[in-house]
């Protein structure tokens, strides 16, 4: 946040805004923006640059001044600050207190920097690298044991989802013997729940990064019938194929349903776990990468393997 800002009187002209402005250029960190305020330092409007030069010079400020501009409050994160920029298209968001006195505010560089952390943020905690605010550009120049340090914690608990799998086909080898194709069609069976989750995981993360009053209610709705939809098309056409190119229908009536379950399993999985971690408090991000692709793998073999060994 930066504090010299230019601010005027409602009652003051256009004319008088200029002469503040020449007057006064080389002491302003940022003039996107000039700040319409009262003697107690309330903020009432605001008047872009663009604005002033425009209007006649005779002009009330306060018959040309926006009101109720947009603002956040002294404390907000600074991902929901970029957010508010980029939602109301803003070069600059101010800041004020509880009495919606101006205290601040933070220019369009700053927003550019919040933006760049949080996408590298993101981008780093989807593919499961560990890192703390501000190390996004040591990460790039960090010696090999720090940036081994930082990529080992979740790859562990990849290995130990790669295990915990193992197990799980392990302990459904009877249904495995009696139809050894089924084990051709595992790598289909991951990917396809990988595939979905992800899609949904990413999709709604950036929904509740952009929208902090996003409806619930509407948005599950249109994920279970999209849900739903990709689903049913995705399990009919792997029986299709199962049907045309592997003949037995019973491999083609479990891969249908082992589709369909595990495809919705996928979307709920992914839906569920960032709500989650919003409630904790704890950034959704960390409910992608390899953390959701752990419990997308087990929960998929689980469905498929049962599946096929009450239908065997």
């Amino acid at each position: 946040m930066v504090q010299t800002v230019p601010t005027v009187r409602p009652n003051e002209t256009i004319a008088e805004v200029e002469r503040v402005l020449v007057e006064r250029a080389k002491d302003f960190e940022t003039i996107n923006y000039i700040y319409i305020t009262d003697e107690e330092n309330r903020l009432l409007g605001v008047l872009s640059l663009k604005e002033v030069f425009r209007a006649p010079k005779n002009l009330a400020v306060r018959n040309l001044m926006k009101t109720k501009p947009v603002t956040a409050g002294f404390g907000t994160r600074p991902e929901k600050i970029a957010n508010l920029a980029l939602k109301y298209n803003l070069k600059a968001v101010p800041i004020t207190d509880k009495d919606n006195r101006l205290l601040g505010v933070v220019p369009s560089d700053v927003i550019l920097k919040i933006l760049h952390e949080e996408h590298s943020k993101y981008v780093m905690r989807s593919a499961g690298v560990v890192f703390s605010r501000g190390q996004t550009k040591d990460i790039i120049s960090a010696s090999a044991i720090l940036y081994t340090c930082k990529r080992v914690p979740w790859l562990v608990v990849g290995l130990a989802g790669g295990v915990a799998a193992a197990f799980m086909v392990n302990a459904f080898e009877d249904a495995i013997k009696e139809m050894l194709t089924l084990t051709a069609f595992i790598p289909a069976i991951v990917y396809m729940a990988d595939a979905v989750g992800s899609q949904t995981q990413t999709i709604f993360i950036r929904s509740l990064a952009v929208d902090h009053s996003l409806g619930m209610k509407k948005y599950i709705t249109r994920e279970i019938i999209a849900g739903l939809a990709i689903a049913t098309f995705l399990s009919l056409l792997i029986s299709a194929i199962s049907f045309v190119w592997w003949k037995p229908a019973i491999l083609g009536a479990i891969l249908g349903i082992s589709f369909f379950v595990t495809i919705i399993t996928a979307i709920a999985v992914a839906l569920l776990l960032p709500w989650i971690f919003l409630r904790a408090k704890i950034d959704p991000a960390i409910a992608s990468g390899p953390f959701a692709t752990v419990i997308r793998d087990i929960l998929s073999l689980i469905i498929y393997l049962s599946v096929a060994s009450v239908m065997i």
